[in-house]
């Protein structure tokens, strides 16, 4: 394997190669190469033209060697939102397949990027953002990822739009958002490895918030909900009219770690193999005894407590087409109507431009 991703290690990433990592970000944001776009208020951002989003032999090894454009701060734990934007804003250059497959490879917990195989495949049944259940597939880089995507990542819709110029919606697992406390991000937690005293803002150094109290390079669900990840479709739930395959949340009488399952309806992808979210339910349940000491320890979960969805916001909306508005919704609806508040305040007299003469932004 060549280019200049990471070591493909599951969990929390440190060591000697940490540094050299910050270095080459920095030189590669000084030569002009590490070019990013923030997504801001879930609109997708259009991004300069991307060689593997139309080759035809680009394979997920082309967007690992995206890694230090990507992360520019070092450190990808628990930052796959980064991953997702720096694709979404690609989009339009991809067709639906394309897409599919390069979301295939990273982790969406912990940010490791990945080498997608049946083998790493997992098939979960997860709450969905308006009601219901969604039956699906995500690429881990380790077991422990499931006990901690069943605790706090929930799916969620998306529109986007492809290279023929179709729009299409796409599932994607989400979190809160964790800029709504941002004050939580120094507060001291121990991780279970080590024992070493650390905080989200130490740990986690891409999770960072924009003054609006919105999510730095994050971009949004249809409900307003952080995006890290694509929960890929299954063939089998899309013939059930509630989205679940049948069975898929029946107790086994014999869970086995690491066996696997195989489907009986192939996917878009051809893949057949998979493991099933259930036969890790013990070892998800040793593993918070044991105070999550393994995988991410405790660094996704702190950044997704720090505003975790709420059942309340699972349940189906009371008008069909108004969706429940959120916190980060409300900063998009604040954002489109700055204008019209400030021409109602005299306070602010001054931003209001006058004839032909430009629209500036008032300051907070």
């Amino acid at each position: 394997y060549h280019g200049a991703s990471p070591r493909f290690i599951c969990g929390q990433r440190k060591g000697q190669g940490e540094s050299m990592g910050r270095l080459i970000a920095v030189i590669l944001g000084l030569l002009g190469y590490a070019v990013a776009q923030e997504s801001i208020a879930g609109v997708i951002e259009e991004a300069e033209p991307w060689a593997p989003a139309t080759d035809g032999s680009a394979t997920v090894q082309d967007l690992h060697r995206e890694y230090y454009s990507i992360f520019r701060h070092g450190n990808r734990n628990a930052a796959s939102h980064r991953w997702a934007t720096f694709l979404l804003e690609r989009s339009k250059q991809m067709s639906a397949d394309r897409l599919s497959m390069f979301f295939t490879g990273f982790c969406a917990v912990s940010g490791s990027p990945v080498r997608p195989s049946g083998y790493n495949r997992y098939r979960l049944t997860l709450p969905k953002l308006g009601g219901g259940m969604s039956t699906g597939y995500m690429h881990y880089c380790c077991w422990p990822c499931v006990c901690d995507t069943q605790d706090f990542i929930r799916v969620d819709s998306k529109n986007v739009t492809l290279a023929d110029g179709i729009t299409r919606t796409f599932q994607f697992a989400v979190i809160g958002n964790p800029c709504d406390h941002p004050e939580r991000f120094e507060m001291p937690f121990v991780q279970p490895f080590d024992r070493r005293e650390t905080t989200i803002a130490e740990s986690a150094r891409e999770v960072r918030c924009l003054s609006d109290g919105s999510m730095e390079g994050a971009t949004l669900s249809d409900h307003g909900y952080v995006i890290i990840g694509m929960f890929f479709d299954s063939a089998a739930a899309l013939q059930e009219a509630d989205g679940v395959v049948p069975g898929a949340t029946d107790p086994l009488s014999d869970p086995t770690p690491g066996r696997i399952s195989l489907t009986t309806v192939a996917d878009e992808s051809g893949e057949r193999f998979f493991h099933d979210e259930r036969e890790y339910q013990p070892k998800c349940e040793d593993r918070a005894n044991n105070g999550y000491n393994s995988g991410m320890g405790e660094i996704f979960r702190r950044v997704c407590s720090v505003s975790p969805i709420q059942a309340e916001e699972l349940q189906p909306s009371p008008a069909v087409d108004a969706p429940h508005e959120t916190l980060s919704q409300q900063i998009i609806g604040d954002r489109m109507s700055r204008s019209e508040e400030v021409a109602d305040d005299n306070s602010n007299d001054t931003c209001n431009p006058g004839a032909g003469q430009p629209v500036v932004e008032c300051s907070d």
